[in-house]
């Protein structure tokens, strides 16, 4: 399972969707400010950057998050590397990545230093360590020796990949997140914040982007 590709199709307007997961990667308004919104606003980024600041990530998708905030990262003035790690089941082939990337031209400088210097599993340049871990989460994140101070889950809709959302999942996240360390997520789904809540993250829902009337923001008190 650990080393499976994504496998997905493209829809007429150049957006790629999981044939797995039957969902799009990235929201078919616009992905870029979708990410903005929900990920960096809903951890309350980038007020909250610092030298050594960890990010963690559940679904890697297309990069775009990753990319999304080391722009904003960069952008603040951080000359120190950001941290970033996504768990990710099933990698998306580089030549898919870089063309589902090229609809957001906006972070090109970012996609193109970032995919000239990544080996499939770690990137590490002057401003970035970044490294997927490559597996099933519930498998890969118990064993993961580190914490992050800021969580973007964005796995396959829960309808879809419930797998990804599941309350043991979700203690492993807090357990693997720093004392007042946040996550957020695109979905409000009841069990979800549930399952956040009972693990020890304080959950609000809030405005979501789009069409989606809520998402949800979490902090660990």
């Amino acid at each position: 399972m650990a080393d499976q590709r994504a496998e997905l199709t493209w829809t007429e307007d150049q957006i790629p969707v999981s044939d797995r997961f039957d969902d799009p990667y990235y929201s078919l308004q616009n992905g870029l400010e979708e990410t903005r919104h929900v990920f960096l606003a809903g951890n309350d980024l980038p007020a909250r950057f610092a030298p050594g600041f960890h990010i963690a990530e559940l679904g890697f998708g297309t990069g775009l998050n990753l990319l999304t905030v080391w722009s904003a990262w960069e952008a603040a003035g951080q000359t120190t590397p950001l941290r970033f790690t996504s768990f990710e089941a099933y990698p998306m082939a580089p030549d898919d990545m870089a063309r589902a990337l090229a609809a957001f031209p906006e972070v090109a400088p970012w996609a193109e230093r970032f995919l000239n210097a990544w080996n499939g599993q770690k990137c590490v340049l002057d401003t970035l360590h970044f490294e997927v871990m490559v597996g099933d989460a519930r498998e890969t994140l118990p064993s993961w020796d580190d914490t992050a101070d800021a969580w973007f889950l964005d796995g396959f809709s829960p309808a879809k990949n419930p797998e990804l959302w599941g309350a043991d999942l979700m203690q492993q996240v807090a357990d693997h997140t720093a004392q007042d360390g946040t996550a957020a997520t695109y979905t409000a789904a009841g069990f979800v914040r549930r399952g956040l809540s009972d693990a020890g993250f304080k959950v609000t829902r809030t405005p979501g982007f789009g069409r989606k009337r809520h998402m949800t923001r979490a902090v660990k008190t």
